[in-house]
């Protein structure tokens, strides 16, 4: 891990920077900057070369889905008729705004999804009116969490170039 970091050309200061950003992405570049004892101009180096290499895509608003009325998180195993629809079937998944999270995947289903509800009749209508009408999805099987125990970045710390 740490000589493909290297060959990335990431380092230790590119790491701390990430880590305090992961710890609250609202954190001023001046003031990592003070705390690794660098100029702020080094900050805006090192971040604009972390975009230009993909390693950041940006930065998320976290919204508490609940306290707006989505009271619903499921979790939906997707069936495809064969593989070579995926394409297809991403394009149309797309266009649900209620899922959240699209991965494909290996093991019994071909997709895997996060769903977020207002309650289990939107759900219902999610599933049956949005979801299984894409053309290509045999079948699906629904689980909706109770809690969210954990939810979390990657971390860093293990990590030393």
């Amino acid at each position: 891990m740490e000589k493909r970091l290297q060959n990335l050309g990431i380092d230790n200061l590119d790491l701390q920077i990430l880590s305090f950003l992961l710890e609250d992405a609202t954190i001023a570049y001046t003031e990592i900057a003070k705390r690794l004892i660098v100029s702020g101009g080094t900050i805006h180096v090192r971040m604009k070369k972390m975009q230009d290499m993909g390693i950041i895509k940006g930065s998320n608003l976290i919204i508490d889905a609940q306290k707006i009325g989505y009271d619903v998180c499921a979790f939906l195993g997707i069936f495809l008729e064969k593989g070579s629809i995926y394409k297809d079937a991403v394009e149309q998944l797309k266009k649900v705004n209620e899922i959240v999270e699209l991965h494909y995947c290996t093991g019994a289903y071909s997709m895997f999804a996060k769903i977020i509800c207002r309650d289990t009749n939107h759900l219902r209508h999610v599933l049956n009116d949005s979801i299984q009408a894409v053309e290509g999805i045999q079948r699906t099987e629904t689980f909706i969490s109770l809690e969210e125990s954990i939810k979390r970045q990657i971390c860093l710390d293990n990590l030393d170039v």
